[in-house]
């Protein structure tokens, strides 16, 4: 591999970290996943930064917490034009720093990070989705700034747009870098994909994902449940088809790149931007498919999978507890790319955990915590404790991974978990003041899942006040 690499980042929408065959579902089908995983290093707990779309990718990005950059809820209101707004200006990405070092970046799929008509620095290809979601066919698009309708399939246009990328750059001295961010599988689920994919599914039992009882706090509209939709198995199908639709498409892009004789001088990373619970919990959506708000593991828990030649082992699995924090550092130091910039937040670069004999650091305290929010839900998260806190309502959790994996007994009032609690209280509350900034900070933010309006600012509530929210009243 050469000493600046090419880049692939392949990012899914809403894929929960059960939803891969390498992962141990069996009826889930992701041939293409497993045998990247099998060429690569499988991540098996690693962490998005918030159960929900713009504050993750903000943060994937970026590598700061939304406490920093201010995007506390996915993005609604106008998406192009002059009153769209673009929720990331000044603050710098991991792709500033590959544009700076010389790379050729690309854009295929969903932005939802504000003003998607407007091409971002070092960026000589841009097909971006206009909003934050659409149905499958006849998506709205930009190209530039040119808006378009994608012909046919979405998943397939725009796999086929990335690999025109592809064949351009191939011509190219300089490396390159491109997004492939799908909007799979994210809703609408049934009726949206084809019958080669969804026939797969007709008759799967669907035991990974059991249909629970309703939780206490999921929110619904319309019938169904916000994240999902009436007809739970019609859902389910939908969902695990758009998986295996998407598996298929990142075949093309990577028989196209072989075919280009690229694969050996290409970092190759897949991702989803938050985890998602189909049934589970008995919950259809991810953080925001209840309120309060949930940060169980299926929605905070993401699939990750990189592949190196020369760079990252081979058919490994690391189970140390990562984030999306490390993520650009990460990304970075593979590439061969200074990345300290992207350390001076809580994100550390783990790419020597990567590498052909590396020793996983088990008692290393950065890489087994990890904290996440959403609004004014906080969480960290150790290998054997979870505590959320909810400001400033509640109610707060406290779970016992090793006793309780599956986050069913909360142990906030028992009094023999007191000691641990004050730790990890002690823990949560120095890591926020370390890494918030007072104007972005999302304690006191109304936040329920109704969408984010514009940047903070010095008006936390003005960004996201529901019709009638009342500061003095909560």
């Amino acid at each position: 591999m050469s000493d600046r690499p090419n880049i692939i980042v392949f990012l899914s929408d809403d894929q929960g970290p059960w939803a891969l065959g390498a992962a141990g579902n069996a009826e889930i089908r992701t041939p293409v996943l497993d045998g990247l995983a099998a060429r690569g290093t499988r991540l098996d707990r690693f962490f998005c930064t918030s159960p929900v779309c713009s504050p993750a990718r903000a943060s994937l990005l970026t590598g700061r917490i939304p406490s920093a950059h201010g995007v506390h809820d996915y993005l609604d209101g106008p998406h192009t034009g002059p009153d769209s707004v673009d929720l990331l200006a000044g603050m710098p990405a991991y792709t500033d720093a590959l544009a700076d070092a010389g790379y050729r970046l690309g854009l295929s799929g969903k932005w939802h990070l504000g003003a998607s008509d407007v091409p971002r620095r070092g960026f000589v290809h841009w097909y971006a989705l206009q909003g934050g979601g659409s149905p499958y066919h006849a998506a709205p698009m930009l190209r530039g700034a040119e808006p378009e309708i994608a012909e046919g399939y979405l998943t397939d246009a725009i796999a086929d747009d990335a690999i025109a990328f592809l064949e351009e750059e191939a011509q190219q001295d300089a490396p390159f870098f491109l997004a492939v961010n799908f909007t799979a599988p994210h809703k609408p689920f049934a009726g949206q994909h084809p019958d080669e994919f969804t026939d797969l599914y007709r008759d799967c039992a669907f035991e990974s994902c059991p249909q629970e009882e309703p939780h206490p706090w999921l929110q619904t509209l319309g019938g169904g449940p916000i994240g999902g939709e009436p007809d739970a198995r019609e859902a389910l199908i939908g969902y695990f088809a758009a998986v295996t639709a998407m598996d298929a498409a990142i075949g093309r892009v990577l028989e196209s790149l072989r075919a280009h004789d690229l694969e050996q001088d290409t970092i190759v990373v897949f991702l989803s931007d938050n985890g998602f619970n189909c049934g589970q919990h008995g919950i259809w959506g991810k953080g925001n498919g209840t309120f309060p708000m949930n940060m169980y593991d299926e929605s905070v828990m993401v699939p990750f999978i990189v592949a190196a030649p020369g760079r990252v082992a081979q058919g490994r699995v690391v189970d140390e507890l990562l984030s999306a924090y490390d993520f650009p550092a990460t990304l970075l130091e593979l590439a061969g790319v200074d990345g300290d910039a992207f350390e001076a937040g809580p994100g550390r670069s783990f790419a020597a955990l990567l590498a052909d004999g590396a020793d996983e650091a088990a008692d290393d305290d950065r890489v087994v915590v990890v904290h996440s929010e959403y609004g004014p839900v906080r969480m960290i998260r150790t290998r054997r404790h979870k505590y959320v806190h909810r400001y400033p309502y509640g109610p707060h959790e406290l779970y016992d991974l090793e006793a309780d994996p599956g986050e069913r007994a909360n142990l906030i009032d028992h009094p023999a978990r007191a000691a641990e609690l004050a730790d990890l209280r002690r823990r949560m509350h120095g890591w926020f003041a370390e890494h918030a900034t007072r104007e972005f900070d999302g304690s006191a933010l109304p936040v329920w899942g109704a969408g984010q309006l514009t940047p903070l600012g010095d008006d936390p509530a003005g960004a996201f006040a529901p019709p009638g929210w009342d500061p003095a009243v909560r």
